[in-house]
């Protein structure tokens, strides 16, 4: 039986192509399975953490309290673990007779400080990082042409996205902690991640402001607008899309660095919450936070490991990445509506 005319035929090309194919989904899969391992073990061994199987479900003190000492000893031949509070409560009408009896620092109590201090430097360092990367990318691309000086411009902000984060980290105990003298604080904090992130944002947000369309430019200058009106009417909402997805790569970032924070805002223990005990308002800003990944550095590598330590290791992260997730969602959804509203 003859081939049909449209049967595909082997050839180098075809064979080629099939190599390049697989050498792509292989690559993809790679990913895609380590990717899955490292949730599926964070998952598996941080959500005994939070979640519990009876009411009400959910371990509220892991989500709610301060991270406290672990007191591990045998009263009456029994096993127990106490946070430091609850030891301290029952000390106080008996006494504890255990030569074996052991402390794990940081491995009791929860991680609400963590939580709040984590989506404090998120949400404000984003905030500066995307007013003052916007407002450089709209210079950059409705402004300032395409002369030598920005030119060169462009080329220092690639090459500083390149930077690694220790370095921003210097730089921020350098300029906020020492020269400003905020000392190491939330602002300070805010201000690094910020500008670690900015480069990001500014090579993605002139990218989408280029990709709007010259016509949408020309027709609302023909009509008598200004450069202004035009961007903020008819250039910058439709190129909000593609700077949201640029905040998304943003969030992730500045949500898991630990090098900036250390220097700048974190604290490994703090007895208050940013608003508790003020002075001033001002205060506020100027008060250091515990953070997420600081906290799980310190529960991962400053402590003695032991089997005490891995609740507190596993669920931090496991909280976390619900943190960064919610807060990236929140993006995503914000940039689908935009895309759904600003069509072209």
């Amino acid at each position: 039986m003859s081939a049909h005319i449209f049967q595909e035929k082997s050839s180098a090309i075809l064979t080629v192509e099939k190599i390049v194919f697989w050498l792509f989904r292989v690559a993809t899969y790679v990913v895609l399975i380590f990717s899955a391992y490292i949730l599926l073990t964070i998952t598996f061994k941080g959500i005994g953490s939070v979640v519990k199987l009876s009411p009400p479900f959910i371990d509220i003190p892991f989500l709610t309290e301060s991270p406290e000492t672990l007191h591990v000893f045998q009263f009456e031949g029994k096993p127990m673990q106490l946070g430091d509070t609850e030891y301290r409560q029952f000390t106080a009408t008996r006494t504890v007779n255990d030569p074996n009896e052991s402390t794990v620092a940081h491995s009791a109590g929860g991680i609400f400080p963590c939580i709040v201090g984590t989506v404090l430097l998120v949400v404000g360092s984003m905030v500066i990082a995307l007013v003052l990367g916007v407002s450089s990318a709209i210079y950059l691309s409705e402004y300032g042409g395409s002369g030598r000086i920005v030119e060169t411009l462009r080329l220092a902000i690639l090459n500083l996205a390149g930077v690694p984060s220790i370095v921003f980290g210097l730089f921020g105990f350098a300029m906020f902690v020492i020269f400003f003298k905020w000392n190491v604080s939330l602002i300070a904090g805010w201000f690094t991640l910020a500008f670690m992130v900015m480069p990001v944002i500014i090579t993605a947000a002139e990218e989408s402001l280029r990709a709007v369309p010259q016509g949408f430019r020309e027709g609302s200058l023909a009509l008598g607008a200004t450069k202004w009106q035009t961007i903020r009417s008819n250039v910058l909402p439709y190129a909000l899309p593609g700077i949201l997805t640029s905040s998304i790569l943003g969030i992730a970032r500045v949500a898991g660095e630990t090098a900036p924070i250390m220097f700048t805002a974190a604290f490994v223990k703090t007895d208050q919450l940013p608003w508790q005990g003020l002075a001033h308002v001002t205060d506020f800003f100027f008060r250091g936070v515990m953070a997420l990944p600081y906290h799980i550095y310190v529960v991962s590598s400053k402590i003695p490991q032991n089997e005490f330590t891995e609740r507190m290791q596993y669920g931090s992260a496991f909280v976390f990445l619900l943190v960064v997730a919610s807060i990236a969602m929140t993006s995503m959804v914000l940039r689908t509506r935009l895309r759904k509203a600003y069509k072209w």
